[in-house]
């Protein structure tokens, strides 16, 4: 089994890193950040500069001008700051999958299994590093098998890197005397304890559990069973890791298109192969493109059926690319790194080709890749299916979904969301709701077409609540020769206004033309005068 092993990325000068990456300060010259704190300007950042100078976070921005009047200052930005923390663990995702954000100033990683990539976990850390100094950003790291392990080495501990399975005297060698702030606890809780003569995580280990957590709650004692591995930590990665996934590295960095196509088309062969040993398709597919500069660009495409063949998944992004809403690669300096992944992945279809009709199989399958193509180029709104929804009133009981999801998924299932209903749109058959074949043939047939608006027909009956004997529409008087209901659909209950009861007829005039009419309110209770509607003709 393998062992669970985290890098902590530290970004103790992520503010004034920021600032410098923005302008053309001199490098020369001490750099800090500040901010309102408590009614009074203090740093909250310094960079190696200020810090030789003796300038810490905390100082009042009065006191560093008097010390050092050559500061150079700058606002933090917050915002911005936690942005490039983002694009940053962006960029952290080339070592895995598995990246996580730690705010306000750090990344978090789940490392398990692919150090030997890089020559092992020194020369990971070794390569994070000069990646990120290469981008102006400081960072130290701590490595362990626990993320509160390898939080603590890389903001207060000397050695970077913790043995695997540590031992009880290893571990109090290594972490007994590091301070309690080392725990993740705020400066509050660290100052009540220093008070009491706590100030070193051994100060805590060596002493009962029960004193501790009855004077400081039990948040101390939960820490330090993170840190022994005692209690298992989880990270939350920014992104889902993908089902499936081919990548290739460059030790020269590729600068053309082309050469990225070719690439493209390798890892869509590797990642099929992968897809193959599994009986699966791909649903979503991203390609990542990590730049040497640090910048991250991320494609994806959809597709309407699973797809295991190569040259389907090179063709979606070949459409992706050439949509007018989708920006045309920039390589920069270079791409050193390419990722396929499947983002979703689902069985294929068993196929019989010896009983099923080859040519609709054919004709299937086309229409569906002219559907992934329109959908990568044009975008997955604006090619759409009309499906059914769980609506209680017919007008609503249909709508619009990518046609890149199935069936299943427009009925609910899926996460598709639906698109707002348009004018002229299918209707379902019979019923809105599920329901079995026998409650459908007993359902009262409906118009597979509504108007998008019922419109108003003068109506006369022979009783106010009874049904229609002629009515008006459109200028045009129709004799009714037969009709079938009523068909009650009550207001939706959930709703505060959920409008007046309706009661749907099915009329037939003395030429055989057929109507879907409804009269709205109950006679008495909700209207003393009942209006009528025509809502749709069968023809």
């Amino acid at each position: 089994m393998t062992t669970r092993r985290f890098l902590s990325l530290w970004l103790p000068r992520l503010a004034t890193d920021r600032a410098r990456r923005l302008s053309a300060v001199d490098r020369t010259l001490p750099l800090a950040a500040v901010a309102r704190i408590s009614k009074a300007e203090r740093l909250v950042c310094v960079d190696a500069a200020a810090a030789r100078l003796g300038l810490t976070v905390g100082l009042s921005l009065a006191d560093a001008r008097a010390r050092h009047p050559a500061l150079v200052v700058v606002e933090a930005n917050p915002m911005e700051e936690r942005r490039l923390l983002e694009r940053i663990c962006d960029w952290g995702s080339r070592y895995t999958p598995l990246a996580a954000l730690d705010r306000p100033d750090g990344l978090m990683l789940d490392i398990s299994g692919v150090a030997h990539l890089f020559g092992g976990e020194a020369g990971l850390v070794e390569d994070a590093q000069a990646r990120l100094a290469a981008q102006g950003i400081t960072v130290l790291a701590g490595v362990a098998d626990n993320p509160r392990a390898a939080f603590a080495l890389a903001r207060f501990s000397g050695q970077k890197i913790a043995p695997e399975a540590l031992s009880e005297k290893a571990f109090a060698k290594l972490f007994h005397d590091l301070p309690l702030a080392a725990l993740g606890l705020d400066e509050k809780t660290v100052a009540d304890m220093a008070r009491a003569g706590l100030r070193r995580i051994g100060d805590v280990a060596l002493r009962p559990r029960a004193p501790i957590t009855a004077r400081f709650g039990a948040l101390p004692v939960a820490r330090l069973d993170e840190l022994k591995g005692l209690q298992r930590v989880s990270i939350a990665p920014r992104f889902a890791p993908p089902d499936f996934l081919a990548e290739r590295r460059f030790a020269s960095p590729i600068q053309t298109v082309e050469a990225i196509e070719v690439s493209l088309q390798k890892l869509a062969d590797d990642l099929v192969v992968l897809l193959e040993r599994q009986a699966k398709g791909a649903r979503r597919v991203e390609l990542s493109l990590y730049r040497v500069d640090g910048a991250v660009r991320r494609i994806a495409v959809g597709a309407s059926r699973p797809l295991n063949e190569a040259r389907a998944i090179v063709r979606l992004f070949a459409e992706k690319l050439a949509s007018p809403h989708e920006d045309a690669i920039d390589a920069g300096f270079g791409v050193d790194l390419m990722r396929l992944a499947c983002l979703t992945a689902e069985p294929l279809a068993p196929s019989q080709s010896q009983i099923e009709r080859a040519h609709e199989a054919e004709r299937a399958r086309a229409l569906a890749d002219l559907i992934d193509r329109l959908s990568a180029r044009l975008g997955a709104h604006a090619v759409t299916r009309r499906g059914l929804v769980e609506a209680h009133l017919p007008e609503l009981a249909e709508a619009a979904a990518p046609a890149i999801f199935d069936e299943t998924r427009r009925r609910g299932e899926g996460s598709a969301p639906l698109l707002p209903q348009g004018e002229g749109v299918a209707r379902p058959p019979d019923l809105i709701r599920g329901a079995t074949e026998e409650d459908e043939q007993r359902a009262p047939a409906r118009p597979l077409r509504l108007f998008v608006r019922p419109e108003p027909i003068d109506a006369l009956a022979e009783v106010p609540d009874g049904p229609p004997l002629r009515f008006r529409w459109r200028r045009v008087l129709h004799d009714v020769a037969a009709i079938e209901g009523p068909e009650r659909i009550a207001p939706p209950w959930w709703r505060r206004e959920g409008g007046p009861t309706r009661d749907y007829f099915r009329a037939e005039d003395s030429q055989g033309r057929r109507f879907w009419l409804y009269r709205e309110g109950l006679w008495g209770r909700e209207t003393s005068r009942a209006k009528w509607f025509v809502h749709g003709v069968f023809g």
